[in-house]
């Protein structure tokens, strides 16, 4: 474990809990230097005195507060530090609150807190404490030169401190343009949220933050590798040309890409919804030209079949309402067709003999 960065209290009510922070995390980014593409030498910084223009070493630099132009007022950390004695080496907790209840949104950065020298028995107070009313601390606390909101919360056996954003620091998101729940093109249908509710049933599984890593950054560290054998480290990859872009569309058949999500085949339960959602059902008299697609639905279940089924059935109906004068215009035909039929039926009969 790295060093403590800061040692102070936890303080409520009357009881004070000596404590020593510890960062909870680690950087695990690429630690890419920049160089100076003639000739691949690293870039350094300089801190200079802007009136000088001399270099100044680390043990020359001191804080100071621009009060008026080009005037400063010179903070040493011993100043910073009797500014407010008690808010510099106390974690202030001001209430306690529902989990629940802080959103997401403001947690910045976690901190473990280990009891200090004689803490330990005020420390595990809290810490069970916490657990067993299952609320969160609302403190504040002083790290470096700024004031932070923090919650305390217990993970296993240990007391983290995760600074908190203040609420002016959150932007309004109301300068988005954010759909609302009725708007024109943003209406969820109760099947697409069914479906999209399987889908989310489908990729729940139990929390396993070790199975997750940065495979970005293996990907980098794997494509350096390859540099490094094909003998390239001084090789500038530049970007092809650009290709034209596909022209963009704003049509999105979200049913289909929910099925497709679900691993099915879009067209089928698309059929069912569609004439479940879409159309009505046609009267049973008009149903006829659906007996084919009945003895081979399994094998083409293809959407736009079904809807060329519901088509044919509302033409069929049409057929149906049509003027008489269409019917009788056929008359002859039926006439002719009868007139052969008995035609032939003495063919058939001598045939027969």
């Amino acid at each position: 474990m790295a060093r403590s960065l800061w040692k102070g209290a936890i303080s409520f009510g009357l009881v004070h809990i000596p404590v020593d922070m510890y960062p909870a995390t680690s950087n695990k980014g690429l630690d890419l230097h920049m160089l100076d593409r003639r000739d691949f030498s690293p870039i350094g910084f300089k801190r200079y005195n802007k009136n000088t223009e001399k270099e100044v070493g680390w043990d020359d630099i001191i804080k100071g507060y621009e009060y008026s132009d080009g005037e400063y007022v010179v903070l040493s950390d011993e100043d910073l530090r009797r500014a407010n004695p008690e808010a510099t080496q106390t974690i202030d907790i001001l209430a306690f609150v529902d989990a629940g209840d802080v959103p997401l949104l403001y947690y910045d950065q976690p901190y473990y807190l280990a009891p200090g020298k004689g803490g330990d028995k005020v420390y595990a107070l809290l810490r069970d404490t916490l657990k067993k009313v299952g609320k969160i601390g609302i403190a504040t606390v002083v790290i470096r030169v700024k004031q932070h909101l923090a919650a305390l919360h217990c993970v296993g056996n240990t007391i983290v401190m995760n600074t908190l954003r203040y609420a002016d620091e959150i932007r309004d998101p109301g300068e988005l343009k954010i759909p609302t729940k009725n708007a024109k093109g943003a209406a969820v249908t109760d099947k697409e949220l069914k479906m999209a509710m399987a889908l989310v049933e489908g990729m729940s599984e139990e929390w396993e933050p070790e199975q997750y890593h940065d495979t970005y950054r293996e990907d980098v560290l794997a494509l350096i590798e390859r540099k490094i054998k094909a003998k390239q480290t001084k090789t500038i990859t530049m970007p092809d040309k650009e290709e034209k872009p596909a022209k963009a569309t704003n049509v999105i058949d979200l049913v289909a890409l929910l099925q497709a999500s679900l691993g099915k085949k879009p067209g089928k339960t698309a059929a069912a919804d569609d004439d479940e959602d879409d159309e009505p059902p046609p009267p049973k008299r008009a149903r006829k030209p659906e007996a084919d697609d009945e003895d081979d639905g399994d094998n083409d279940p293809a959407a736009p079949r079904a809807r060329k089924t519901a088509a044919s059935s509302r033409e069929a109906v049409a057929a149906k309402a049509a003027p008489k004068r269409t019917t009788a215009a056929k008359k002859p035909a039926a006439k002719k067709a009868t007139a052969t039929t008995a035609t032939k039926a003495p063919a058939r009969r001598k045939k027969a003999a």
